[in-house]
This record gives structure tokens, C-alpha cells and sequence, in this order.
């Protein structure tokens, strides 16, 4: 394939001029595997949904009905014949559903509201879809949070599922079908139509996802009834083409919507989930179950790929390389068999293209990008410590020269439950740390996806301690193979990584510059004031109340005397997932002990403040440039 052999080259070709990239959304294939649909278009203000050959790449339909929406949540018919989508109109405050057909397309419905993930029932006459009205915020606890004025805790908006006939006159109103009081987060049909699997929980939706139950709908009177309570959390339920059961990706997850866990299977009646891939070394990262059976995601180490599961034997793989892959509300597509997959394939150095074809030999259909230059160098770095295999990701400057030593930042990822994984970089704010003469290294220390449950769940009761040790022996790792200078590097994060950024200045003086995004200085006053207090209890094992000592020992706040490294510290006013107050406190911690420090608290903004990323980046490299750069030798 295109991208494996082009990762082997020693040299990169570079095209001589940047177009705008073409961008691949809400990927999507027909259940026969012929056509696949997404959201497609350049930077340039507006996208539109097309249809192509899933042979070919030949675009087929292109579908723009609203000038002024962004569309989502792309899913076809169990016949193949129609496409459903979703129409966005923020500024009415409004979404559409739409139902495409032979070239043309209608309304289905309207929602005064969030609508998405639409999903046509097994007979195709029905569409249900998650829906929430009267929304104070955007959807997801990363959004920026509504402010918390008057009396808090009576009100939350709430997903809920909703049903649609699909033949009827358009629908002015949607009525949701499941009850008030419980967030709708994820859901499936069962093949006779007559109920829907659901995750789900009690309360406020963005604060009670890690305790969220698997549970069945009933399809005409919205009625709850619980399928199984797992220990664990839990994403992607999937019913059995037979109906008799329901998978679902479970572990040890710190954030809704980055997935990663073992495939496990309950009883559609109800009862105890079994594990069927138990001890593997692997992350499970989507999920879906074919009429050939299970299809997961995975990623192993630096590669992502798909494997067929099937309970008693191991699993299956099916490819795997060295990229990422996007596709609708997973990482891959399917055709109704599981013989045919879509996706979209990138990596640093590669613009997206969808891939299509055989599981075991997908294949490049689009080129749009294949001009579109690389802006850095990449490669896998792997390392051990204290019996763990760990790796990471090296990003040099286009124009490195290998024979002279240069400055390095280490940048941390969120989670914990998560992993860098390779996204193309384009030429600009993407590249803008490469473009000022630094190397970037990328590590995934325990706690990451990417080698199995077992690594992930190694940082539990332990944040700040293992992880930390991994990072810094990756350090070591890259100046092996790079010329890096050990008296120049600095350190950076956002959430989790914010942490880190935040507690290293305690622990080691190794670094020379930090930039500390949404990071948490002092567990103890975190636990009481964020909006997502339930994900804490998973990696702690006890609330701060029961237990302050674990909190305490973690929290860079109690350890301030020993921090020396300069800080520019940033965070969204609305950041619910990790309240501005954190930064404020660590802030005055570094003034009290004469450390240098800058703060920025960006109005209206959320989580890790991506609406202002251009001022964040300005703002970190300017303080790495005058802290980490004048050890230049």
C-alpha cells in the first residue's frame, strides 16, 4: 500500500506548492459494500455530503441542501437505497434530518435542538436518533460548560433517544421516546426493530458517563429496562445479527469518546459480560457486528488496524499499519457481510484518503491530497522501563540537520486513557513548533492505549509516577537516535498532560520551559469543584473524602518548593472538565516561590481552549523560545 511504502523511504518528496486539504468526514458504506458517502471539502468555508463508488472513488451525488449548516451523522439504509444525514443550522438553533434517494433529497424532520447519530430501524421504515432540546451547551463535557449561576444541580440538558417515521409528511417537532432524567450517550437496534440498546445514566450526562449501565429500550413506549451494570466503562453497544446478544468495547476509559478497551459480550436478556479478548496486548477501539461476525479496531504499539473476533478462539487479524483511521462514529466502515471495510488513512507525513476494498487489502480511492506536502519528519520510537514495553512518536523539522543538536519539547497527551496516534500535520499552526527549530517527541506511557488493558491500567492510584518515569526514559530513548540536546528541552500538555506538565515541575529540573494547558495542580480542591468528578473514582479507588492522602500525594500543589521550571499556564473560562481555579492556584503557588510564571484565562472558551489555538501557540513558543533556546551550544 501507498502509505506503508512511502513510511520506508530515508527521503520525502516534497510537491512544490500547498493546495487547501481536502477534508473526509463522517465516512459511512452501504450495507452491499458498492458506494460509501462522507462529508467532504476543502478549507474553504462549506462541505457538502458525496456519495462515491466504493470501487472506484468516482464521485456519484453530491448532496449541499442547506447553505448555511454543517452536516453529520451519515448512515445508510438497510436496503442500500437511501442515505440519512444530519443538517445543522446553529445559528437558528435547528438540526434536519434529511433522507437522500435516486439523486434527490428531502426533510424527514426537525429538531429545536441537538440532534445526531441517526440510525435506521432493521426494516428501514423508522430512523432513531439522540436528540436534545433546549440545549444550554454543546454536546460533551469538553464543550464549553453553560455558566453555573442561580440554584445548581436542578437542571441538566438531557439526550435522549427519539424515533422518526421515514415515509410520512416531515415532521415540525420530534418527541423524545426515552424517559426524562436519564442521558442517552450511545445506542443500537435490535434486529427485530422492537427495542434499542442503550448506554445510558442518571442525572447530569457530561459528569455521569463513567457510571453508565447498558440497558434496552423499549421502541414504542420508551420503557428501561437494565441489561448489565459493567465494572468498567463501556462504549459502542452492539447487538448480535440473532438478537440474542450485545458486545460492547469495556476498560479503563478517562473520557467519553476516547475509546479503548477489551470486547466484551453480555446476554441480551441480561446477566455477567464475558471478556473475549482477555490479556491481549491490544486496545479495542471501535466495534461493530457484521453478519460475518465481529469487526474491532485496534491499535498495537505504533500501528492501527482491524481484527474479526470471534468468542472461544483468538482474534483475527485482518491489516494494520502505521496511520490513523477514521469512519463514522468508529474507525472503519462496514459493508453488512464484514468482508468489506472504508475508512480514512493518514499519518504526519500523508494527507487523508479514503482507503476501501477487501479487510485484508483496503486500497487508496481518493486523491485529492496527494499533493499536499509534508511539513515534518516522523518516526516509532520504542523504549522499555521497569518491565514495560512503551512507545512514542518523533517529530523532527522538514530540514533537520542530523549533525547539529537541537532543542526538543516533550508533549504530553489527555487522558490518561488515550494515545498519539499519527494525524497529518499540515504546513502552519500544525507545524509551528517544527517550523521554530524544535523537535517534538510524542510518548505513550502506561496509563496510554496501545498495549493491551493491563498497560492502561497501570497508572491507577499512580498518576505522576510510572507515567512520568516512561516519559523521561523515552527522553532518554530519542537522544539515542536523535540530535537532541538534553540541555534543551521543555515540556507541554493539555488535561491530562496539563497535570503532568504541571507536576514534573516538582519532580525533576530537567526541563527548561513548561506550558501547562487545563492542568490540575491540587486534587483535593479539584474533586469538589469539576464536573466530572465520577471519572476520578475508577483510577483512585476512592473519592478524596474517603481517601485524601492518594489525592494529596499526586497534587503538584503540596510539592511547590521543589518546582523551579518558568510556566506559562492557559485555560478556557468554561472549561468544566478542568475548572479554571486549577491554574489559578498552581499560578500563585509558582509566584509564591518566585518561579516565572504567565497566565491566560481565554473568555467563553472550554476544554484546552481549541477556539484560541492560534494565541495558545503563539504564546507557547515565545516562552520556550526565551527560556529553552538560549542554552543554544
Amino acid at each position: 500500500m501507498r502509505l506503508i511504502a512511502a513510511l520506508l523511504l530515508a527521503s520525502v518528496s516534497v510537491a512544490p506548492a500547498a493546495a487547501a486539504l481536502h477534508r473526509y468526514g463522517g465516512l459511512t458504506l452501504s450495507p452491499a459494500g458498492a458506494e460509501l458517502a462522507a462529508i467532504e471539502g476543502d478549507v474553504a468555508p462549506h462541505s457538502a455530503v458525496v456519495i462515491r463508488s466504493a470501487r472506484d472513488g468516482k464521485v456519484m451525488h453530491r448532496f449541499d441542501p442547506c447553505a448555511t449548516c454543517s452536516y453529520s451523522g451519515l448512515t445508510y439504509a438497510p436496503s442500500g437505497d437511501d442515505l440519512a444525514f444530519l443538517a445543522r443550522d446553529q445559528k437558528a438553533g435547528k438540526a434536519t434530518l434529511f433522507l437522500a434517494s435516486a439523486g434527490n433529497v428531502r426533510p424527514v424532520a426537525t429538531v429545536a435542538g441537538l440532534a445526531s447519530t441517526p440510525r435506521f430501524s432493521p426494516d428501514g421504515s423508522r430512523i432513531a436518533l439522540l436528540i436534545t432540546l433546549g440545549a444550554t451547551k454543546e454536546t460533551g463535557a469538553t464543550q464549553a460548560g453553560a455558566r453555573q449561576v442561580g440554584e445548581i444541580g436542578v437542571a441538566n440538558d438531557e439526550q435522549r433517544l427519539a424515533i422518526v417515521s421515514v415515509g410520512k409528511a416531515p415532521a415540525t417537532s420530534v418527541t423524545p421516546l426515552s424517559p426524562a432524567g436519564r442521558y442517552i450517550y450511545e445506542y443500537d437496534w435490535a434486529p427485530d426493530g422492537r427495542a434499542l440498546v442503550v448506554t445510558s445514566a442518571l442525572g447530569n450526562g457530561d459528569a455521569n458517563w463513567w457510571v453508565a449501565t447498558l440497558d434496552r429500550v423499549d421502541a414504542a413506549s420508551g420503557a428501561i429496562t437494565n441489561i448489565a451494570r459493567p465494572a468498567t466503562q463501556l462504549n459502542m453497544p452492539r447487538v448480535s445479527p440473532d438478537g440474542r446478544s450485545v458486545a460492547y468495547i469495556g476498560g479503563l476509559m478517562s473520557d467519553f469518546g476516547s475509546i479503548g478497551g477489551d470486547v466484551w459480550t453480555v446476554p441480551f436478556g441480561g446477566g455477567n459480560p464475558t471478556n473475549l479478548t482477555s490479556g491481549q496486548p491490544v486496545t479495542f477501539t471501535s466495534l461493530a457486528w457484521t453478519r460475518g461476525g465481529l469487526r474491532a479496531t485496534t491499535l498495537q504499539n505504533d500501528k492501527l488496524g482491524a481484527m474479526a473476533i470471534e468468542p472461544g478462539r483468538a482474534p483475527q487479524p485482518l491489516f494494520a499499519m502505521p496511520v490513523s483511521l477514521a469512519a463514522g462514529d468508529g474507525k472503519v466502515a462496514w459493508d453488512a457481510a464484514g468482508g468489506i471495510l472504508a475508512t480514512v488513512v493518514q499519518d504526519f507525513t500523508h494527507a487523508p484518503a479514503i482507503y476501501a476494498g477487501p479487510a485484508s487489502a483496503p486500497r487508496q480511492l481518493t486523491h485529492e491530497n496527494d499533493a499536499a506536502p509534508p511539513a515534518v519528519q516522523a518516526r516509532s520510537v520504542t523504549w522499555r522501563n521497569e518491565g514495560y514495553s512503551v512507545q512514542g512518536w518523533l517529530l523532527a523539522p522538514l530540514k533537520a540537520d542530523p549533525r547539529v543538536k537541537a532543542p526538543m519539547i516533550v508533549s504530553v497527551h489527555g487522558g490518561p486513557s488515550a494515545a498519539n496516534s499519527p494525524r497529518f500535520i499540515e504546513k502552519g499552526l500544525g507545524s509551528a513548533l517544527e517550523d521554530a527549530g524544535y523537535y517534538v517527541f510524542l510518548p505513550n506511557p502506561r496509563g496510554s492505549y496501545g498495549q493491551g488493558e493491563a498497560f492502561t491500567a497501570a497508572n491507577k492510584r499512580d498518576f505522576g509516577g510510572g507515567d512520568l518515569l516512561d516519559i523521561l526514559t523515552g527522553i532518554d530513548a530519542v537522544e539515542k537516535v536523535a540530535p537532541i540536546d538534553d540541555a534543551r528541552l521543555g515540556l507541554t500538555g493539555c488535561s491530562y498532560g496539563g497535570f503532568m506538565a504541571m507536576w514534573a515541575n516538582t519532580q525533576t529540573n530537567r526541563f527548561k520551559a513548561i506550558v501547562a494547558g487545563a492542568g490540575l495542580s491540587n486534587w483535593i480542591s479539584y474533586y469538589g469543584t469539576n464536573g466530572i468528578s465520577t471519572w476520578m473514582m475508577p483510577f483512585f479507588g476512592k473519592s478524596a473524602y474517603d481517601d485524601p492522602k492518594i489525592y494529596e500525594d499526586a497534587s503538584a500543589v503540596y510539592h511547590v518548593k521543589k518546582a523551579r521550571t518558568p510556566t506559562f499556564i492557559y485555560v478556557g473560562e468554561r472549561d468544566i472538565e478542568v475548572p479554571p481555579t486549577q491554574s489559578v492556584e498552581w499560578w500563585n503557588a509558582l509566584k509564591s516561590q518566585g518561579v516565572p510564571t504567565s497566565l491566560v484565562i481565554y473568555p467563553d472558551a472550554g476544554h484546552c481552549v481549541p477556539t484560541q489555538a492560534a494565541d495558545v501557540s503563539k504564546r507557547a513558543i515565545a516562552w520556550f523560545d526565551r527560556y529553552v533556546k538560549p542554552g543554544a551550544r
